[in-house]
């Protein structure tokens, strides 16, 4: 099932600003920058170990990002488990009737198979399953 954490997503307002951060202060080299129109998100990866840290930036006021920024302020967003197959994960968790955002994988950053779990489910932790090659 679950093989591993893969990241930890923060929302962030200035990811220009994060990146000289992360990179300047904390030493981290950041592997890649993309923009995942779909989600109305600019992300960054930062390889920490095995696990890396994806920082987010909305893209738009109608970003998930955006409006979590807006209630919550930046921060930890989710942790994303790297898992086999994230269809039958999928169904898995419905079959444990947890509830998900997402009943249909979709394409996140880096082209990754991905799916959220809404965090109702998950004691207030928004979780994402993801799939790589």
């Amino acid at each position: 099932m679950i093989r591993k954490i893969d990241h930890i997503g923060i929302a962030v307002r200035n990811l220009d600003e994060q990146i000289k951060f992360y990179s300047d202060i904390l030493g981290l080299s950041c592997q890649e920058i993309e923009e995942v129109t779909d989600q109305k998100v600019r992300v960054a990866m930062f390889p920490v170990g095995e696990v890396r840290i994806e920082l987010l930036q909305p893209t738009s006021s109608e970003s998930p990002i955006a409006r979590f920024i807006e209630k919550k302020g930046e921060g930890i967003h989710h942790i994303a488990y790297l898992v086999s197959d994230v269809k039958s994960m999928v169904s898995h968790l419905e079959g444990h009737q947890v509830q998900l955002i997402d009943r249909e994988p979709r394409i996140g950053a880096g082209g990754h198979q991905i799916a959220f779990v809404h965090p109702k489910s998950t004691f207030g932790v928004l979780t994402e399953i993801c799939e790589s090659e």
